[in-house]
């Protein structure tokens, strides 16, 4: 039932940590678009979006769900809205990625989560734990280190947080299933994709796709590389507070930080490693309140 709180977090951890994961990898897959331009690439990742979509709607016989939604003006409203946000999300990370600011887009996602509990705590009246608030003592601290070492590119950072903290946001308030919710986004950002894609047909180098089929083939997987997690990720943000899906977010920057650790061979500085510290401690401490609160219930 809706108003059973304790279930509905406990089956939304697995898929946070699924659609994180996919997203800690995700520039193992972006680095391969090098050729591509950016605003491109956001093109055919919509177009290639879509058809994914449809067919897990088909699979899951949610189309009566979907048409309901398209037809609802607020649920639109709000879809076009979230559709906007994780559009700009989008571009503004692979062009960081394609330009070489890999760091700078981790940094965004590591203020993410602190965006989150502000958020979570301003509009959802969230409230959190003096062990939860330690938590997010300690990861602010963390990031504040990071953004002093990153501050020529902290606009590429804020620009991540903010566009993702508010996509999460309006998803979480919608009352749209996460598969429909996609779909009804996807749909609404068609004219963009075709007005970038269009765009590159009519530029000099033309349109990647069909060049060569092995680029060809990785643009057609972007639709179920971008399905996949979103979808997880809207599982998770309806059935968590917002505060604490903010504190596993880390996960995806941090595989992101250490895949730029390795692929560029930079040294992981000491301001680095502390941040690095003091934030799985944080995570720590969010881990140990919410098994303390399981075993109260348990108990109870």
């Amino acid at each position: 039932m809706e108003h059973e709180q304790p279930a509905p977090r406990k089956s939304g951890l697995p898929f946070a940590l699924g659609a994180h994961f996919i997203w800690g990898l995700l520039p193992l897959y972006l680095v391969l678009f090098k050729t591509v331009p950016p605003s491109e690439f956001v093109g055919w990742r919509i177009l290639f979006t879509l058809p994914v979509c449809a067919v897990f709607v088909g699979l899951a016989g949610q189309t009566k769900e979907l048409w309901a939604a398209l037809t609802n003006r607020r649920v639109l409203a709000l879809l076009t809205l979230s559709a906007l946000l994780i559009a700009s999300n989008w571009l503004t990370y692979i062009v960081a990625i394609q330009q070489g600011h890999v760091f700078a887009a981790s940094l965004g996602y590591y203020i993410n989560p602190l965006a989150n509990v502000l958020a979570g705590t301003l509009f959802l009246g969230e409230r959190l734990s003096h062990r939860q608030w330690a938590g997010v003592v300690l990861a602010a601290a963390g990031v504040s280190l990071l953004a002093w070492d990153a501050l020529d590119m902290l606009g590429i950072s804020l620009a991540l947080a903010l566009s993702f903290c508010g996509y999460g946001l309006v998803r979480k308030l919608t009352p749209v299933g996460s598969l429909s919710g996609l779909t009804v986004e996807t749909i609404v950002l068609l004219p963009l994709a075709a007005g970038l894609i269009g765009w590159a047909a009519f530029s000099p180098q033309g349109v990647s796709f069909g060049k060569e089929l092995p680029l060809s083939l990785l643009l057609a997987c972007a639709g179920l590389v971008t399905a996949v997690p979103l979808i997880l990720f809207a599982v998770a943000a309806q059935r968590m507070d917002y505060s604490v899906l903010g504190m596993v977010q880390y996960i995806g920057p941090t595989m992101v930080f250490v895949q730029a650790f390795f692929l560029s061979s930079e040294p992981l500085s000491t301001t680095q490693v502390a941040c690095f510290i003091l934030i799985w401690c944080a995570i720590g401490l969010f881990v140990w309140d919410l098994l303390a609160k399981r075993q109260a219930a348990r108990a109870a």
